[in-house]
């Protein structure tokens, strides 16, 4: 039987998150109804994205006794389960090596009919203006791919992925990635504050939803206070200094696109034309598995 499912894998350092995308009939290249490689060409209208059919996010999981972490990838079975005797093309793009063996062990033993590829650089149809493109994180890159599509003519991209840890990065107007910022997640910066010292609680940031009051009436409040509009502060001044950076402040300003678990409220404070994505790197995915595929 020839694959007709494909499966888009973002493998990130505390969760991975899956996006099921129908593919073309008869197997080839996935999302049929994209044409050639699936890209737009550089300076073209933008045009939508691949969207998955349904996602599914593993959440890491603790381990005892120091054990690596690991993830229930048993849920993929239920996921899958009006599908399951489907084969499948996986597309994997992973920051976090031990989890990626994980998932692909995984599907080795329990899906072994269906193909894995595992991302790299040159994979990607994306200029890459760094001395090693080969060092760059591949969820940064897959991000850029989807928002050089989503971009309109002429007009550079700012792209920011609220994850376990925030990127900010920069697409010129002529479609080539040319770094960013990295800081600490805020999940990460919460449990760095207790961890670092003696009395900090470790305060539970995983709901994002509304965001924070400023002015905290306790200890625990006022560490969510300054941990979520520090990092809103913080990516605000970055989106400030690309837009600088990219084209001076008498010309237009870089679009931004956020991603990630806090993504949508935090576009909503920096207001203008910033846009919410949250499939950017699942698409991302989809759209490098064209390229490969074309």
């Amino acid at each position: 039987m020839a694959d007709h499912l494909f499966i888009a894998a973002d493998v990130g350092n505390a969760r991975i998150k899956l996006g099921l995308f129908e593919q073309q009939a008869g197997g080839g290249s996935p999302l049929a109804d994209l044409p050639g490689d699936g890209l737009a060409p550089i300076g073209s209208a933008p045009v939508s994205l691949p969207e998955p059919l349904r996602t599914l996010s593993l959440v890491e999981e603790k381990s005892p006794h120091g054990a690596a972490p690991s993830f229930r990838f048993d849920q993929i079975e239920a996921w899958l389960t009006d599908v399951s005797d489907d084969l499948a093309s996986w597309c994997v793009a992973s920051v976090n090596r031990p989890a990626a063996t994980q998932l692909i062990e995984w599907l080795r033993g329990h899906r072994p009919s269906d193909r894995v590829a595992l991302l790299a650089t040159d994979d990607l149809p994306l200029s890459v203006r760094l001395p090693r493109p080969d060092m760059v994180g591949i969820d940064r890159l897959v991000d850029a791919l989807a928002a050089n599509r989503l971009r309109r003519p002429a007009r550079a991209a700012a792209i920011v992925d609220v994850g376990s840890a925030i990127t900010v990065d920069l697409v010129s107007a002529d479609g080539v990635f040319q770094g960013g910022a990295i800081l600490p997640g805020i999940n990460m910066s919460a449990r760095a504050l207790h961890h670092f010292t003696d009395l900090l609680p470790l305060v539970d940031m995983s709901d994002l939803g509304t965001p924070p009051p400023p002015v905290g009436i306790d200890t625990a409040s006022a560490i969510r206070s300054g941990l979520y509009w520090g990092a809103v502060g913080a990516v605000r001044q970055l989106v400030e200094q690309l837009h600088q950076t990219a084209t001076g402040a008498s010309h237009s300003r870089p679009q931004v696109f956020l991603t990630g678990g806090a993504g949508a409220t935090v576009a909503d404070l920096l207001g203008g034309d910033a846009r919410f994505v949250p499939n950017l790197t699942l698409s991302g995915i989809a759209l490098a598995a064209v390229h490969l595929h074309s």
